[in-house]
């Protein structure tokens, strides 16, 4: 299978921009990335089909190979929605955003780099813990223990002696 190079070019441009484009700090920069690899994620579907082939009508006197493929046709189909989707839902973020706060962009958070600049030791959570955490008593100090609850025949109908 030979690749369009022209194609590819194109692929690697628009993964390149929308990379860049969502480091970015301004909410209307990463959903124009959002969208350029969405876009990117297309051409790179549509390249798998390969070169294009014959209409996708049956006839007794055509080669099964001359025929195009049609499942990167559905995945691109199905690009096209979940990247829609994500688009409509980063605007909506983005019109929040401008609503509540007049801006654009997402400030430094000083609580978030005040928790990540604590350590990481807990003193709950990495205490030792002893081997023997059990509630329940091992099998030979139960049939000592006062008040247990010994069955000797396993056959019975649940009937327990003390």
């Amino acid at each position: 299978m030979s690749v369009n190079l022209t194609l590819l070019l194109i692929m690697g441009t628009l993964y390149a921009a929308g990379i860049y484009l969502l480091l970015e700090r301004s909410l209307t920069r990463v959903v124009l990335g959002l969208s350029m690899l969405g876009n990117a994620t297309n051409v790179l579907l549509l390249t798998t089909g390969g070169y294009e082939g014959l209409a996708p009508l049956f006839n007794a006197d055509t080669p099964a190979e001359a025929y195009n493929d049609p499942l990167p046709q559905a995945f691109i189909l199905t690009s096209i929605v979940i990247s829609f989707s994500v688009t409509a839902f980063m605007l909506g973020i983005v019109y929040r955003s401008w609503i509540l706060g007049r801006q654009d962009e997402v400030q430094v958070d000083i609580e978030d780099r005040r928790v990540a600049s604590q350590s990481s030791f807990d003193a709950e959570d990495d205490a030792d813990v002893p081997e023997d955490t059990t509630e329940f008593t091992p099998a030979e100090e139960a049939e000592e223990a006062p008040g247990s609850l010994r069955v000797d025949n396993p056959n019975t109908t649940g009937e327990a002696r003390r």
